[in-house]
């Protein structure tokens, strides 16, 4: 089956109007943490729990409060055959296992892609201060390793087992040397990449520690180091795509409009509300964005495969981040799952961080008002009113309109019509 990432971005380079947009799933925190990588238990696959050890007389699996690995690769599967996302990241033993070993990605839409290095401002281990010194570059995996799961492939021409995306971080710290050493430690990357026709995309975080740079003007400095260090990159070693901080419409559309062939994408951040999620994917998207990985906000959802549904739902112009926080709410509520916050809280806009480890935390730059229903890339009302629908087939009648064989009518519905339509099958299919 062909790969909906490399359709997507076929259709991108065709048709800069194209809403065609990308989400990957991060799962590859076990790069960067420890024990707890795999997340919270509260949601499991529907395979459901994995047999694990606990000594009574020091704790129960309720205290300790995470999934095990089974359990997180577990979800990994049921993301993958949900076949929502476009790309999942994975850590190069994960792929080892999902993509070599059992071939999970066979006969799916979805792209694996693995963390082909994993710099110290990621190395978030208990009681570590890793993080609150300069990024430096280092890579455990190497390309070979991702792409066949062995220290040298066999390249007789044939498809590797493995993955053959793969996801290379820096971080620019405004110091010379340090910078210097992460862009000596990319070229090799990108040299190796090339002979082994392995392609990557680029995320470039933020500083992890004090740059000099007012917090104002970090997108501008981000900006700019990502074109400089990219103008003496030939296509054959330019990433798919980026992923970066969102640092608000200006920055981003600033970096979208430079160059129509580099794909911009935008990473998720850490702990927030749900609509800040939902307002985050919608205005990188409005301003420029073709690309979303989300892997904290994701993987700490109450229902992940619900919550992959809304983003998509979003990114289709189907409905707004408002609308988006309410259905989810609703099949929340038809699963009998508890949300972490009430409607109300969660539809608040806070400043949630996006450092991995808190150390140099930076903030996603959210206007204070949501975006009105009619803005461009939003799906307009319909302008006729529409009419009385018929009874669904389960006897329940519908509060949208109907074609003449029963089916929905897109084309006729409004934005609260296309809600209602949308909360009612995602209770379906989740409730």
């Amino acid at each position: 089956m062909s790969k909906s990432l490399d359709a997507k971005l076929a259709e991108i380079k065709a048709n800069p109007a194209s809403r065609a947009f990308l989400i990957a799933d991060a799962k590859d925190a076990d790069m960067a943490y420890g024990v707890k990588a795999t997340g919270p238990r509260a949601y499991l696959s529907s395979r459901g729990a994995r047999a694990a050890k606990f000594s009574p007389e020091v704790w129960t699996r309720e205290e300790f409060g995470c999934r095990n690995l089974p359990e997180f690769t577990d979800i990994i599967r049921e993301v993958v055959r949900q076949g929502v996302v476009d790309i999942m990241l994975m850590s190069a033993s994960v792929n080892e296992h999902l993509t070599i070993k059992e071939g999970l990605f066979r006969g799916s839409p979805v792209t694996p892609a693995v963390r082909a290095n994993d710099t110290t401002d990621i190395w978030v281990v208990r009681h570590g201060r890793y993080v609150t010194a300069p990024a430096r570059p280092f890579r455990t995996a190497t390309i070979d390793h991702i792409q066949c799961g062995l220290a040298a492939c066999e390249r007789d021409g044939g498809e590797l087992p493995g993955a053959n995306l793969g996801l290379y971080s820096i971080t620019f710290v405004n110091d010379l040397e340090q910078d210097l050493a992460t862009l000596q430690a990319f070229k090799e990357f990108r040299l190796e990449a090339e002979q082994k026709r392995f392609r990557y995309f680029l995320e470039v975080f933020d500083p992890n520690v004090a740059s000099g740079v007012a917090p104002e003007k970090l997108g501008e400095f981000v900006n700019d180091n990502i074109l400089r260090s990219l103008a003496g990159v030939t296509e054959a070693g330019r990433p798919l795509f980026l992923k970066i901080v969102y640092h608000g419409p200006r920055l981003m559309e600033e970096l979208a409009q430079y160059d129509p062939n580099l794909v911009v994408g935008v990473l998720g951040g850490g702990a927030g509300t749900t609509y800040d999620a939902f307002r985050l994917i919608h205005d990188a998207q409005k301003y420029g964005a073709r690309v979303a990985l989300f892997g904290r906000k994701i993987n700490h959802a109450e229902h992940q495969l619900a919550f992959i549904e809304m983003l998509r739902l979003i990114t289709d112009g189907r409905v707004g981040p408002e609308e988006a926080v309410r259905a989810y709410h609703g099949v929340l509520q038809a699963r009998g799952i508890p949300p972490k916050l009430p409607l109300e809280k969660d539809l608040q806009l806070t400043d949630p961080a996006v450092s991995y480890g808190g150390a140099g935390r930076t903030t996603i730059s959210l206007g204070a008002n949501p975006a009105p229903a009619n803005t461009p890339g939003a799906r307009p009302a319909a302008a006729s009113k529409p009419e009385a629908a018929p009874a669904a087939a389960s006897g329940a009648p519908t509060s949208w309109p109907l074609r003449p064989d029963g089916s929905p009518d897109f084309a006729r519905m409004n934005s609260a019509q296309r809600l209602a339509y949308d909360r009612a099958r995602l209770t379906r299919k989740y409730g």
